[in-house]
């Protein structure tokens, strides 16, 4: 059965700082994959795989001075989730990251928002105490 962490109790990090007004993050990981057809059929026989990319976003309330700073840079950072659910924990750390986009939005009746969109090398993910 599935774990559901709660935002309340979870926590991320940006080279040990934590991201103060932390809304959300997202990520996604893809890996190239090319289908190799058989001769005089349409069906693939077999499948290989290639390179593999992470991508994220961290969406804070108003701004966030160290992640501009990345972003402004280019220098590499590294991001650290710790995912809580009661007495359980997922550890999610994102390698080698570099800060690519910034969106920022304020409406008439709410807190100024930013998303950081980042890319990383790796993602690990390992089960915590």
């Amino acid at each position: 059965m599935g774990q559901t962490y709660t935002a309340l109790a979870s926590e991320v990090k940006v080279n040990d700082e934590t991201i103060a007004g932390l809304q959300s993050i997202q990520y996604e990981v893809t890996r190239n994959r090319k289908a190799v057809g058989a001769v005089g059929t349409d069906e693939r026989i077999a499948v290989y795989f290639g390179l593999r990319t992470v991508t994220g976003s961290i969406t804070v309330a108003s701004v966030n001075a160290t992640l501009d700073k990345f972003l402004a840079g280019g220098d590499k950072f590294s991001i650290s989730a710790v995912l809580r659910h009661g007495a359980d924990s997922r550890n999610v750390t994102f390698d080698d990251c570099y800060c690519e986009t910034k969106s920022f939005a304020m409406g008439a009746e709410s807190h100024a928002e930013t998303i950081y969109g980042f890319s990383s090398t790796r993602v690990r993910e390992e089960s915590g105490a």
